[in-house]
């Protein structure tokens, strides 16, 4: 190897690989990792220093949503960016109305797993957000050809409030049974995932029934069965800043559905509670964001705040957030040969996930796209 063709970066210091598990150093040649010291160090390698994370994981984010609806291509782009220049360097997008496939080709932007559409019925979820069938019998074949639309994952909103029930409007399941276990073989057949938007306690029953392999919010999983989603390996991802917004939400229902508003108080009281709860259980959490709609894009780092302030360990909401999420994706880390994707922190994030917050460089494919100094 000579000068010239030796790695573009180096990075020494404390390289975590996964639970437990750290090198000294990583080297970056021609976009992938080589832990293992080369020959030739390069003319023109740049050198960093600090604690490196695997590039972040949102899972639980809508690139290509907004308040309204599908945002235009610049904005969605807008998004991805500012997602990637807070270290999130792979979303799964759990659902948008915008055909996103285009980012696959953009090398600057994060790796994205997308969903497809959110699958709904009529007047039952947010407006222009997800694609609405009229008939329940509908289901199995829209999540069939959701699947083979995306990459590999579903997303089936599960709950929403039935506003038809007037002043005892509440959180009702949208789908039957019988349907809903459907439509779930029909993923699955198609080799993709399913995961489910869930407010309520009364859907957790049919979601474990139907064999889903993930739920969103989760805020009313019955302490009983949550053994049971850990031993089904069901992983929750409890978007605690989206409940931290169940408060105001009560408040533009109150007069008109205090039934709808009583139990959004109850969820958002005991949000850090409920997540403690989960991760107490053994089951694998996972971090999102929910951003699109109503929250701002690139607060990974917030989301992680939140979930250590619920009581789950530094150490823990890191490893979820990086090489744990990656690994639930399908995505590799930092291993020989990977993807350089990575982000570099000054201190330890495992102590305090305050660290997320100011990233000294964010490298994404082996270069870097967010600037030293954050």
């Amino acid at each position: 190897m000579s000068a010239l063709e030796g790695p573009t970066l180096h990075v020494r210091g404390h390289v975590i690989v996964g639970d437990d598990r750290e090198v000294g150093d990583l080297w970056v040649k021609d976009g992938r990792i080589s832990l293992t010291r080369p020959s030739a160090q390069g003319t023109n390698m740049v050198e960093l220093e600090g604690w490196v994370l695997p590039g972040l994981v949102d899972v639980h984010c809508h690139v290509g949503l907004g308040a309204q609806g599908a945002v235009d291509a610049a904005t969605a782009q807008d998004q991805a960016v500012t997602d990637r220049d807070s270290g999130v360097l792979l979303v799964r997008d759990a659902g948008s109305p915008l055909d996103t496939r285009w980012v696959h080709g953009r090398r600057d932007l994060p790796r994205l797993v997308r969903a497809g559409r959110h699958l709904a019925r009529p007047k039952r979820y947010l407006r222009s957000y997800g694609l609405e069938l009229d008939d329940v019998a509908q289901l199995p074949e829209a999540v069939r050809r959701e699947a083979r639309q995306g990459d590999g994952w579903v997303k089936i909103v599960g709950d929403w409030i039935d506003r038809d029930l007037g002043a005892e409007g509440d959180l009702r399941p949208l789908w039957p049974d019988d349907v809903l276990a459907e439509a779930v073989a029909a993923a699955h057949a198609e080799a993709a995932r399913v995961t489910v938007h869930a407010f309520s306690e009364e859907v957790i029953p049919s979601l474990l029934a139907a064999g889903v392999d993930g739920i969103e919010h989760g805020t009313g999983i019955d302490p009983d069965l949550m053994y049971e989603i850990s031993e089904r390996g069901v992983a929750v991802t409890p978007t605690l800043l989206q409940i931290g917004q169940f408060e105001a939400i009560a408040r533009q229902a109150d007069g008109k559905y205090p039934v709808f508003a009583a139990r959004m108080r109850r969820l958002h009281e005991r949000r850090y509670e409920q997540a403690r709860a989960l991760y107490e259980a053994g089951i694998q959490i996972l971090v999102g964001t929910d951003a699109g709609g109503t929250i701002a894009h690139g607060r990974l780092a917030d989301e992680c705040a939140e979930l250590v302030a619920a009581g789950i360990p530094d150490a823990a909401v890191v490893a979820a957030a990086s090489w744990q999420g990656r690994e639930y994706l399908g995505y590799t880390s930092l291993v020989e040969g990977a993807s350089a994707d990575f982000v570099v922190y000054p201190q330890d994030p495992r102590q305090d996930v305050g660290v997320l917050r100011a990233p000294t460089a964010v490298v994404l494919r082996g270069e870097i796209v967010a600037p030293q100094g954050g």
